[in-house]
């Protein structure tokens, strides 16, 4: 069982900066992968960013340019550091693992947390 806690949301002007942190434990994480989904009201959920556990690739969609996902194996935690953000960019930030994903389908992830607000003013 893994359990996932998001922070780091909040209210945040047009073209700012923050740090999403998800923080892992109940087991390690070696071989999963994690990644960053986001949802907006009336929206289905979007991929964000996706690593491998364990210093492996990061996967991004077609779009991105302006967030980076990172980890740090010591502190069992994975950041989405996200810049210049937009009005658009306003959702609940969720983090989700699994070990064998297909990366950018939210349906694959088995374990997620309860997600972290993000709202952008313009």
């Amino acid at each position: 069982q893994v359990q996932l806690v998001e922070s780091g949301g909040g209210l945040v002007q047009a073209g700012g900066s923050l740090r999403l942190s998800c923080a892992a434990s109940g087991r390690t994480l070696a071989s999963y992968f994690v990644g960053w989904f986001r949802q907006a009201p009336g929206k289905e959920r979007e991929f964000v960013a996706a690593i491998r556990w364990g210093g492996g690739s990061a996967y991004y969609p077609d779009s991105h340019g302006r967030f980076t996902i990172s980890a740090d194996n010591t502190k069992n935690t994975v950041y989405l550091q996200m810049n210049s953000l937009k009005p658009e960019d306003t959702a609940v930030y969720y983090c989700a693992a699994d070990r064998a994903v297909v990366v950018a389908s939210a349906t694959s992830y088995k374990y997620w947390g309860q997600g972290t607000q993000v709202t952008v003013s313009s």
